[in-house]
């Protein structure tokens, strides 16, 4: 997940964020909670890719699944 997110102390006071944005982590989850789609979260904010958000919900996908069975 190193690419897609960057914890930076200067970046959002070092809350989670996709790599090479100032958005952060918690927005995306905010706004899929409030029923929001990812096209929904991508048209307001254009400096997340796609491709950021899946890798994303793949890699917490993968650690969810492999936290389970331990």
């Amino acid at each position: 997940m190193s690419s897609v997110v960057k914890i930076d102390p200067e970046i959002m006071s070092g809350a989670p964020c996709f790599s090479g944005t100032r958005v952060t982590i918690q927005t995306l989850i905010d706004h899929l909670e409030a029923g929001d789609s990812i096209e929904d979260f991508l048209d307001g904010f254009p400096s997340v890719s796609r491709e950021q958000v899946i890798a994303f919900l793949e890699e917490a996908k993968d650690r969810m699944f492999a936290a389970a069975t331990e």
